[in-house]
């Protein structure tokens, strides 16, 4: 490596990598006991747009993060084994490169915000080598403009924690909380006296399975087939970062199978925003209600979100 002799103790190899059409060979160290992720040719995408079009902008900001999260990292923190006095705590260029199985050149310039593009592989190789965290990893794929392929591997909460129940039973409206497939997470009374054969149904309680398989649910939602039309139009919507989710995939498998209604909506790929506005019940005691639907996403869990009813 230009500047940079191997450390005592280590092994050298040649790597041959191809960078904007043009073939380059890299002698990059490998230290004992190194463990390193090689990416796919095809992961490297050197002939794609880059991230954001040429917003300058972005890419520093990308460069930023990058570099401040590789010079906080200790070797020891990567897996590396101390070789030598080093002029810096965090990791080298080269190192978080031969880690993610890029070429130095290569993360060099993405941390210099140079115009190149990198796939959402081999940023997955980066946020992995840097040991980020969730929001870390969240904000790392934000910036350049990229959806996370283990984005929807999150597993499914089968319940909602203490404080969500606790905050659910708190608000005096119809509320409720939902997963990414729409399971119910936790209800308040309030909602389950409006949702009869849903709520009070036994075992899991989906609201999509509801609207679409339940006979009751025509009878109470009101205006059920511009609801129906809509509800599918925003899952679709939601959905669109957890293509690869397993139970998510299975969710709308099993509605296109057993809901006509559904599978023809389905089809249509109609995708809007959730949003709020009225909605409306015919109530069997209290007749005719109708609330304003506020939603929101819960701190720390981006595929909760909480329901209310307002009056």
């Amino acid at each position: 490596m230009q500047g940079e002799s191997a450390r005592p103790g280590a092994c050298a190899m040649w790597v041959s990598v191809t960078i904007m059409a043009r073939q380059y060979r890299y002698k990059l160290p490998i230290y004992p006991g190194m463990k390193t992720t090689p990416i796919p040719k095809r992961d490297l995408a050197p002939d794609a747009p880059a991230p954001h079009g040429d917003d300058a902008r972005q890419r520093r900001a990308l460069g930023d993060f990058l570099r401040a999260h590789r010079e906080r990292l200790t070797p020891a923190a990567a897996g590396l084994p101390p070789l030598g006095r080093r002029r810096t705590p965090g990791l080298r260029r080269e190192e978080v490169a031969q880690l993610c199985g890029l070429s130095s050149t290569w993360y060099t310039w993405i941390e210099q915000a140079r115009d190149v593009s990198i796939s959402a592989g081999a940023l997955a190789a980066v946020a992995g080598a840097l040991r980020l965290s969730r929001a870390e990893r969240a904000y790392l794929f934000d910036l350049a403009g990229k959806r996370d392929p283990e984005r929807g591997a999150v597993p499914l909460p089968h319940h909602a924690s203490a404080q969500v129940q606790a905050a659910v039973a708190a608000v005096a409206a119809p509320a409720y909380a939902l997963d990414r497939c729409w399971d119910v997470l936790a209800w308040n009374a309030a909602a389950a006296d409006i949702f009869h054969g849903w709520l009070d149904a036994p075992g899991a309680k989906n609201l999509l399975r509801y609207i679409f398989l339940d006979a009751g649910a025509p009878t109470l939602i009101q205006d059920w087939e511009r609801r129906a039309r809509r509800v599918v139009a925003e899952f679709r919507a939601e959905c669109s970062a957890y293509l690869d989710d397993t139970p998510v995939r299975a969710l709308t498998d099993e509605l296109q199978r057993d809901s006509r209604r559904f599978a023809s909506l389905w089809s249509q790929q109609d995708v809007v925003e959730r949003e709020g506005g009225r909605r409306g019940f015919h109530h069997p005691v209290r007749g005719d209600i109708d609330f304003a639907q506020v939603t929101f996403r819960l701190s720390g869990h981006d595929d909760v979100k909480l329901v209310m009813l307002l009056p």
